[in-house]
């Protein structure tokens, strides 16, 4: 009983060590030409640093409006 579940043991985890088929090496005769230049997008600009991100915007906190406070936030931002 005990070389069953040996057995059984060793036959599920066999596929766990097993290495995964390396797939053929694509001749280089074969790869399309690149001959088209794709052009490149542009890269996104940093904003500049704001000198009031780091005071405190709790105050923004006591607007009466979900909108107010996020327009007064943003000054922070």
């Amino acid at each position: 009983m005990k070389i069953i579940a040996l057995l059984a043991a060793l036959a599920l985890a066999a596929p766990v060590w097993a290495q995964p088929a390396k797939e053929p090496a694509k001749p280089a005769a074969q790869e399309p030409p690149k001959a088209e230049a794709k052009p490149e997008a542009p890269k996104p600009v940093a904003k500049k640093a704001n000198p009031r991100r780091q005071e405190d915007a709790r105050h923004c906190l006591e607007k009466s409006t979900n909108t107010e406070i996020i327009k007064c936030a943003e000054a922070y931002l």
